[in-house]
């Protein structure tokens, strides 16, 4: 108002009147000044809102091409590296353990390697009594034959005699007693000659039986001194030097290193979507990336308690620092598809539904969405308009409605 005041009198000093007319003429100036700005104001009131509101809010947006991409429904779980092979290696005979030739860590090689030796000197002794055994039975075998060759012989004898003195006999050359003493010496001879066949058949049987005593004792010697059964280190050492030794009782365990596996427990729910053979995970162990893998195994039952059940990838080579009993981090693909996707986050909820804004020109359009599997920041996703290289708002959508005029930034790549 001041402003206006001056110049009103600015105004009015330009005429000669006295000072009453100049006060006059001063104040009507600044009734018209104020009319004139009054009705700018009202003349920029009449401006019609839709107009105003387009001239000074278009939200910028990103948009994104909707792309056909290879999408996953993953589940990650945590595992155990565990060896493939390991043995715990038992006495095979019971007594004292002379020697163990192996420690904590040593690396052994299948059937190569010696582990331990339990009670040599018994064994060894009992070889030797098995061979003296064994040299007496053939001894005796070698007798009894030289026995069944003189039994042969007098049987020949007398069975020549025998048939002489009862030719001799018919002819009454010979009394009745003189052919009954030949005939029983016959009979004898015929059963010392059976006798002694059954001796040679003893012997041989006490023969095989010495030889069979033989190769148990040479066997026993032979596992008093145990090998490695597997290749791989040794994890656990059960016994000492001196000490009794129990077929029942591990001496040593050993882990085999190539090749391991990773083993994992699932939720029950996922059991139908695990075949072994066709089912892969992605495997890291200790940040070691081992990549993709197969499932080569199922548990065949569901563990009733925990509801879950296991599954094991096989990994053949392991890369150094990837050892038993590491913690491994396992993203199992429960499923795998080629689809049409969007950015996940230009996925809005509105209401009940989902919805995607499709960019149509400086406009959006609201689209209702299915969604399907979503993996790496990109969501499966169906509806009208959604086809191969549409563009949707990936950044800014939050502020859209449907029909908005919007201002589009660079597209996100």
């Amino acid at each position: 108002m001041n402003a206006i005041r001056k110049y009103a009198e600015k105004v009015t000093g330009q005429f000669p009147h006295s000072a009453r007319g100049r006060g006059g003429s001063v104040c009507a100036l600044m009734l018209v000044l104020i009319g004139n700005v009054l009705m700018g104001c009202s003349r920029g009131a009449s401006q019609p809102e839709g107009h105003k509101a387009d001239a000074a809010f278009r939200p910028p947006v990103v948009p994104a091409a909707v792309t056909l991409r290879d999408l996953e429904e993953r589940l990650t779980v945590q595992g155990n590296v565990e060896s493939k092979d390991s043995a715990q290696v038992h006495p095979r005979i019971p007594g004292v353990l002379d020697e163990i030739y192996v420690d904590l860590g040593d690396e052994v090689e299948a059937n190569k390697t010696p582990l331990f030796q339990s009670d040599s000197l018994k064994v060894g002794k009992a070889v030797e009594i098995s061979r003296q055994d064994l040299a007496v039975a053939r001894l005796g075998a070698r007798e009894a034959e030289a026995n069944l060759e003189r039994m042969q012989a007098d049987f020949d004898k007398a069975e020549i005699d025998y048939h002489r003195f009862k030719r001799l006999y018919e002819q009454n050359a010979v009394t009745l007693d003189v052919f009954e003493r030949q005939e029983s010496r016959y009979k004898q001879t015929a059963a010392g000659l059976k006798h002694a066949k059954t001796m040679v058949e003893h012997a041989a049987e006490r023969v095989r039986q010495a030889e069979l005593a033989l190769q148990i004792a040479e066997k026993n010697l032979s596992d008093s001194l145990v090998y490695a059964p597997i290749s791989g280190r040794i994890s656990h050492r059960f016994r000492e030097p001196g000490e009794m030794g129990d077929t029942g009782r591990p001496v040593v365990r050993i882990a085999g290193l190539d090749p391991l596996e990773v083993s994992a427990f699932l939720p029950a729910a996922h059991y139908p979507h695990i075949i072994p053979g066709e089912s892969r995970a992605r495997i890291q162990v200790s940040g070691i990336d081992l990549g993709m893998r197969t499932i080569t195994y199922k548990s065949p039952t569901i563990e009733p308690t925990l509801r879950s059940f296991q599954v094991k990838c096989l990994i053949d080579g392991p890369p150094e620092g990837v050892a038993p009993g590491a913690m491994a981090q396992i993203e199992v693909v429960l499923q795998q598809r080629r689809a049409l996707s969007a950015p996940t986050a230009s996925i809005l909820t509105r209401g009940d539904r989902q919805v995607i804004f499709l960019l149509d020109g400086d406009m959006v359009k609201m689209v209702p969405v299915e969604v399907g599997l979503s993996s790496d920041g990109w969501t499966e996703v169906r509806g009208d308009g959604i086809v191969e290289g549409a563009l949707v708002v990936s950044m800014g959508q939050y502020q859209l409605n449907d029909g908005m005029r919007i201002t589009v930034q660079q597209e996100a790549s």
